[in-house]
């Protein structure tokens, strides 16, 4: 019998591939475990290349604009306001979203990508093409083309919009309060070539800084979820609309389903208010009555998850296993784990980087489990439209 061959590292693997971890003499079928990490290298003299790069820029640039010896400290910060009571939370809202997406932003966008959201999808399509048809779709029930003016609400760091100024030829204006998204979404623009072509606003959706009528469409995707007022948020986003022109968007909604008085109901919604920065998850039917009483003519609204073929929460189900959602189970969460807090531990990430990846873990298995009891959605859909006069 041959001696068994030691397992050794590839360091060949493409930006944001698989860690590969295989015998040298392997076959091209070789097993390969995803650790969150592109490349590896145990000599000192490479750190800096890892912690610049991937994987590990997410961790090693955790906290966003922060400095990152206060990421532990704010993440306590954000626990203790979204653990304070309803007063607390509003009081503190803007400041406790702000330092929610500082401390997620770079993690969501390595795991995830540049779009900040979920999407029904269709047997055979893979998770990137259901990110995109669902942007695309917000474009073609907007009706927009060459030449309008377009405001993404909430625009995350910009992924949305420019697919969808790709997709529709218009000029997009994206609003967010966020200063660390915002750079991000700056420097993104730029390696895209949509610098000259989509604006970027630091601003908040309750107070825009836009005339009256200014724009011909808007959209948000998951973004006024986060108002602490949504009437008052639409009827913003009803000012700045023209006239007989449209506001589209996905809410984060809880069902018909859901239950006030079921205990697992309630833990499943307090477990994604948190892992998520919300006040407060809404229902369905409040969001449609804050459209009315904001002022809109609701077109058509639907709730997308039930259109979906496979599950929206798919690539959060640490039981199903797909080559696309290899970091979501559980092996791929053992490993991720394992390496941010070896980074930490290290000092190639800040301290509270491990805080940060667990209670995204948890937020995780909490969509997961509202998904499956239908209780929840996160993509609840409305066409809204903005009357031609008050009358």
């Amino acid at each position: 019998m041959s001696k068994p061959q030691p397992l050794s590292i590839n360091r060949a693997c493409k930006p944001r591939s698989f860690l590969c971890i295989a015998s040298p003499k392997s076959s091209p079928g070789i097993t390969f475990i995803s650790c969150s990490l592109q490349s590896f290298s145990v000599t000192g003299a490479t750190a800096k290349k890892m912690s610049d790069s991937g994987a590990l820029s997410s961790v090693a640039n955790a906290g966003g604009r922060l400095e990152k010896a206060r990421i532990k400290s704010t993440m306590e910060q954000y626990k203790k306001y979204h653990g304070g009571n309803e007063g607390t939370r509003k009081a503190n809202a803007a400041d406790m979203v702000n330092k929610y997406y500082d401390l997620v932003t770079r993690y969501v966008e390595y795991t995830w990508g540049e779009s900040f959201h979920f999407a029904s999808r269709c047997k055979g399509e893979t998770f990137r093409e259901s990110i995109k048809r669902h942007e695309h779709f917000l474009a073609l029930q907007l009706g927009l083309k060459r030449g309008m003016k377009v405001l993404d609400v909430g625009c995350g760091i910009g992924g949305p919009l420019r697919e969808i100024a790709r997709f529709s030829l218009t000029s997009i204006t994206g609003l967010n309060n966020n200063e660390y998204q915002i750079s991000r979404a700056k420097e993104l623009n730029r390696l895209a070539g949509f610098s000259e072509s989509c604006k970027l606003v630091k601003g908040n959706f309750m107070d825009m800084p836009f005339p009256d009528n200014t724009f011909d469409g808007i959209y948000a995707i998951e973004a006024t979820s986060y108002a602490t007022d949504l009437v008052a948020c639409y009827k913003e986003i009803c000012r700045v609309l023209k006239p007989g022109q449209c506001f589209a968007a996905y809410e984060l909604c809880l069902t018909d389903h859901f239950d006030p008085r079921n205990e697992k109901h309630q833990k499943i919604k307090a477990d994604i208010e948190l892992g998520s920065g919300l006040l407060d998850i809404r229902t369905t039917s409040q969001c449609l009555e804050a459209l009315k009483l904001a002022g809109f003519e609701v077109v058509w609204e639907r709730d997308r998850s039930l259109d979906s073929e496979v599950p929206w929460y798919l690539p959060f189900d640490a039981f199903k296993l797909a080559i696309n959602n290899f970091r979501s189970i559980a092996i791929g969460r053992c490993i991720t784990r394992s390496v941010v807090s070896m980074l930490e531990f290290v000092g190639l990430a800040p301290a509270g980087s491990s805080k940060v990846h667990s209670f995204l873990e948890k937020d995780g298995d909490a969509l997961v489990e509202g998904g499956r009891d239908e209780i929840f959605t996160p993509m609840y859909f409305f066409l809204a439209r903005k009357p031609l006069s008050n009358s």
